[in-house]
């Protein structure tokens, strides 16, 4: 493309790590320049359902489909960038919890005494796994759900004794130890993908952002980042 342009981004932040090694690789290559605003997802949904127009909207794919459905992201423009299962993890240097299991994990947090997730999709699938295990009640009161920082930096000030969020949210986290992926039998993949504004000024070179995003070269990061492509 011969034309510089001005790509704006409205992204959760569960994809950032990798994006933020990858987008000035497009920058470079492309000539066009990158704006992206990071917010938790219920923001994104909610400045997109009233009216922002950006380029490009990245977040969980369930959400590009509801925004879609409600006319504000173009049919079909939907692409999965990575898929990200959640993680546990416990303030450094504390005694390594036993998340091998389900069960496990449900002792660990009847020994916990406060316990902490987002408003994302981690956070909505942890509220309802709580309740399926039976000790939503038991856990009300210990429970801090955690927006506009990472649920690690709360672990890390020892303000909560274990924390969940996407593994790639919690890997930069400095005074973590992260444990690992929740065990096979509770765990939730969620699919990450970028959606195209119905309004977008810059179709073209958002649609070359994205293409860039998935290409072979991407993968190796969002690998090193906690997640797996598309």
């Amino acid at each position: 493309m011969s034309r510089s342009a001005e790509i704006k981004v409205l992204s959760s932040a569960a994809f950032k790590e990798a994006y933020l090694e990858i987008a000035p690789q497009f920058e470079r290559a492309s000539g066009h320049k990158v704006v992206t605003i990071w917010i938790p997802g219920v923001q994104v949904m909610s400045r997109i359902k009233n009216g922002e127009t950006v380029d490009l909207v990245i977040m969980a794919a369930a959400a590009i489909e509801e925004l879609t459905a409600l006319g504000r992201i173009v049919p079909g423009s939907r692409v999965d960038l990575a898929k990200s299962g959640v993680g546990v993890a416990v303030r450094a240097g504390a005694p390594r919890l036993d998340i091998s299991s389900g069960e496990a994990v449900k002792r660990a947090l009847l020994a916990a005494r406060s316990i902490a997730y987002s408003t994302g999709p981690s956070g909505v699938y942890l509220a309802g796994l709580f309740q399926r295990m039976g000790i939503a009640d038991e856990l009300k009161a210990r429970i801090k759900q955690v927006q506009g920082e990472p649920v690690g930096a709360v672990v890390a000030r020892g303000e909560a004794d274990i924390g969940f969020q996407q593994v790639s949210e919690l890997l930069p986290v400095a005074g973590i130890d992260l444990l690992g992926p929740l065990p096979a039998d509770i765990q939730q993949i969620t699919v990450f993908s970028a959606g195209l504004h119905v309004a977008a000024p810059e179709p073209d070179a958002a649609r070359a952002l994205v293409k860039f995003l998935t290409a072979p070269a991407a993968a190796p990061v969002i690998m090193k980042k906690g997640m797996e492509p598309g």
